[in-house]
């Protein structure tokens, strides 16, 4: 079994629009109301890969609710816990001439509203995989996903964490499967400016030192590299088209990235799948279709990429 965690999901209100006007009035060309997160990003392209999750994380109010439908039409098997305060974020997304986000804080998680989700995560076992994906609330403490994976520890769940800053350096004592920075949240761990993909594999093998056992990096518009456990290093370049929108690529990334070494057990494979879901969403007004997939794949293999 798969399970999704995202500790502080959201709806993403994403706008279009021709530019971005400061002290003016903007108007708009086009509005979407989508589900976010990580997690939940993760599980919609599983999905669409024809791999079952469950959903796991919280919800809040009435756009706790709205979050809750979107997911629900879309297929999604979820398992969100109900908050008994605040509500769900709503991050909004500005698509024009250049790409304009704001992420909002989160709705509240209490020490008890944890011991709920904690109560949930009994459920996976050897075998099963667990995902723990994007920030956090303010009212978590950075060593949110340590605790969830000390806890965890010795019951053979293959544990991905795709975080940033001390959330991510705080879980690598408990040594998850995979752990997936992109080229600046690489960069910022260690206060440099990565400008080769060199230099991103001897950071990447600087995170398998503090306990990673294999690190996936995505390099933007330069592709993407895996250092492996093994020793084992793969790299691979990006599809070139129109960038669409950026977000969710590195969630599309992982999550083809797991599929693709379920299906196959081999790295390369792997990364190629993970390649080609970061490239379908990349072209994509939404996160990327099988559709999209299987084209981006193809281009991939006929290319040797």
């Amino acid at each position: 079994m798969i399970y999704t965690v995202t500790l502080n999901p959201s709806l993403d209100y994403i706008i279009s629009a021709e530019e971005i006007k400061f002290d003016n009035i903007n108007r708009t060309t086009a509005e979407e109301m989508r589900f976010g997160g990580k997690g939940l990003n993760i599980s919609a392209v599983l999905s669409e890969l024809g791999v079952q999750s469950t959903a796991l994380g919280f919800k809040a109010g009435f756009t706790g609710e709205k979050l809750q439908a979107l997911l629900d039409e879309s297929g999604i098997a979820s398992d969100l816990l109900e908050l008994p305060q605040g509500e769900t974020r709503i991050n909004v997304k500005i698509r024009a001439d250049r790409e304009l986000d704001f992420n909002a804080r989160g709705a509240e998680i209490t020490p008890a509203d944890m011991e709920r989700l904690y109560e949930k995560l009994a459920a996976p076992e050897e075998g099963d995989i667990l995902f723990l994906a994007g920030n956090v609330p303010p009212s978590l403490g950075s060593d949110a996903y340590g605790k969830i994976l000390k806890m965890l520890s010795g019951r053979g769940v293959i544990c991905i964490v795709d975080a940033s800053g001390e959330l991510l350096l705080n879980s690598l004592s408990e040594h998850p499967f995979l752990v997936k920075p992109n080229e600046n949240e690489l960069g910022e761990l260690f206060g440099a400016k990565i400008k080769t993909g060199y230099e991103a594999a001897e950071y990447a093998k600087r995170l398998q030192q503090m306990g990673a056992q294999n690190v996936l990096v995505s390099l933007g518009d330069k592709g993407a590299l895996l250092v492996c456990e093994n020793g084992d290093f793969f790299n691979i370049g990006a599809l070139s088209d129109k960038l669409v929108s950026s977000t969710g690529c590195g969630d599309s990334m992982l999550a083809g990235f797991i599929a693709g070494f379920l299906q196959t057990e081999n790295m390369q494979s792997a990364l190629k799948l993970g390649t080609a879901c970061a490239a379908a969403t990349a072209f994509s007004t939404g996160l990327g279709t099988a559709e999209e997939i299987n084209k981006m794949l193809s281009i991939i293999n006929e290319n040797n990429i």
